[in-house]
């Protein structure tokens, strides 16, 4: 399976970015709906946070505590693209943003840089 991000970029804080995560090579009888679809995060110096989970059980979905009410996870079925709609930025919230498929084995992408700063 491979993914790949996109849309990161420097932002203002208090501002927004709508990160994508596009996806292929499904083998095996597994398909896009077949995974769990999680955002992490790694900032310099600290571990890879898990930031939200789409489920594969009746999509459903949960959010760290830290963005909670900003962040929104989303998947398009038709395109195969999750998505991760970032509102409210602070720069705590800079990262690198890696979007990971999950089904009993994990599969990633390469990152994507979010920075927010004035």
């Amino acid at each position: 399976v491979q993914l790949v991000e996109s849309g990161g970029g420097l932002v203002q804080p208090g501002g927004s970015l709508r990160l994508s995560c596009a996806t292929s090579g499904f083998t095996s009888g597994f398909t896009f709906s077949s995974y769990d679809w999680r955002w992490y995060r790694q900032a310099p110096g600290k571990e890879r946070e898990l930031v939200a989970t789409s489920s594969r059980f009746l999509g459903r979905t949960n959010y760290a505590d830290s963005v909670k009410g900003r962040f929104t996870i989303s998947r398009d079925s038709a395109k195969n693209t999750v998505y991760l709609q970032m509102n409210s930025l602070k720069p705590e919230d800079t990262a690198v943003y890696f979007c990971n498929a999950h089904s009993g084995y994990d599969y990633w992408g390469q990152g994507t840089q979010v920075t927010v700063s004035s």
